[in-house]
């Protein structure tokens, strides 16, 4: 089938079979942590200062990493990455299965975990250019590098409410360390040639401010990127809250609450397979722009429903928007920057992406705290809706300035 056909090469069947297990593990890692801290605290801000500490060394460590790849052996870094990945994974199960339930070793874990994310996905992203022979097949395989992604949003949720409510939790984070033994058993499997073959000539630091300059003068990657920036500081962050509304407004349990996280995966996976059958890509910017306008709009729905089904609903939209908002960025920018650049501008994809959200992760918590988790969640949709209107206008006006520019050229 077309939408299989990066599987065609063994380097990228081995990562994607490898991830597929590890990333189930994480979700439901992820869904347990945010189960176990709401039931401990029933502190919404906690909740916030979990997601912000997992997430935060991405806005401070991405642009360095992406420097720092450029310059080292990418399989050997994300090797080390998995390894740090799969230690920090055996501390918090040790830490749960001995029920020395510690907030402060619990935020401290998450913030190792997001410091070695802060490489580790900057890394894989640039690597998927070297697990795919024929370049033109690069954007099917970060689509179902996406679709791989979401399917495990929705087992790993889902698989985490069964067994939080039957085995309990501390089996969800031995789950977590066991399934590093697949990733890394693929990976070493995998055959390829990274190894960095001219000694860099400028340290990097420079290369780091080359990095920003060669995005930011790109203007059509550096407005997508704030798009993206302020989705992940405004309006992703809302998920933060699926605990209190799972638990306290519809009156369920953990497994109410993986209800609500398997239906974003579902939507994501409906995205992500729509992006896989594309045959063409001069279309992103129009998809983004749909996406961005789905998202917030779903939102925004999402804080008026009153019946769980409905919420629910909703719930799948947002995993559309998001996933084909994200997707379409990051295609572009891996299809757009040169590939002596291209660590370094993925690398500002992940800043947009993972660093701001922990800072909105935060702040919705502060805001929930504030108003209450509907108008908090209401608030975030109309920015999205804000943000995405605000895109069109600069897209529509940089067009127009363009065209006068040429217009006064041929005179």
């Amino acid at each position: 089938m077309n939408i299989f056909r990066s599987l065609q090469y063994r380097n990228f069947k081995l990562f994607f079979y490898g991830q597929s297990v590890s990333l189930i593990g994480t979700w439901m890692q992820k869904t347990a942590v945010s189960w176990l801290v709401y039931r401990l605290t029933g502190s919404a801000v906690l909740l916030g200062i979990v997601t912000f500490v997992s997430l935060i060394p991405s806005l401070i460590l991405s642009p360095y990493a992406g420097s720092y790849i450029d310059r080292h052996n990418r399989f050997k870094v994300l090797v080390n990455t998995q390894l740090v990945s799969m230690l920090q994974a055996g501390a918090l199960a040790a830490m749960i299965y001995f029920k020395f339930y510690n907030m402060s070793g619990i935020i401290l874990l998450s913030l190792v975990q997001g410091i070695t994310n802060a490489f580790d996905v900057t890394c894989r992203q640039s690597l998927m250019v070297e697990m795919v022979d024929n370049k033109d097949d690069l954007p099917n395989a970060i689509a179902l590098n996406s679709t791989m992604t979401n399917l495990a949003r929705i087992a790993g949720p889902a698989v985490a409410g069964i067994v939080l409510s039957t085995l309990g939790e501390d089996v969800c984070f031995i789950s977590n360390f066991l399934s590093y033994i697949a990733v890394l058993s693929c990976l070493f499997m995998m055959k390829l040639n990274t190894a960095v073959e001219i000694k860099p000539q400028k340290d990097i630091w420079t290369e780091l401010k080359d990095g920003f300059h060669y995005v930011t003068a790109d203007r059509e990657m550096s407005s997508l990127i704030i798009l993206l920036t302020l989705s992940s500081l405004f309006v992703i962050p809302f998920n933060t809250l699926m605990p209190i509304f799972a638990k306290d407004l519809f009156h369920g349990t953990a497994k109410t609450f993986s209800w609500f996280e398997s239906m974003a995966g579902l939507g994501s996976v409906v995205s992500a397979v729509y992006m896989a059958q594309l045959k063409s890509y001069k279309s992103l910017v129009r998809i983004t722009i749909a996406a961005s306008m789905i998202f917030g709009v779903s939102v925004l729905l999402l804080s008026y429903a009153h019946e769980l089904p409905v919420a629910l609903i909703f719930m799948g939209m947002t995993g559309v928007g998001m996933m084909a908002q994200t997707s379409s960025i990051n295609t572009f920018i891996q299809t757009h920057s040169a590939s002596h650049m291209r660590a370094r501008a993925i690398s500002y994809f992940v800043m947009a992406y993972q660093g701001m959200i922990p800072i909105g992760s935060l702040l919705v918590g502060l805001l929930a705290g504030a108003v209450g988790p509907k108008k908090a969640v209401a608030i975030e949709g109309v920015i999205g809706i804000a943000a995405t209107l605000a895109f069109i206008i600069y897209r529509n006006r940089t067009a127009l300035g363009t065209k006068q520019t040429l217009a006064g050229t041929s005179m």
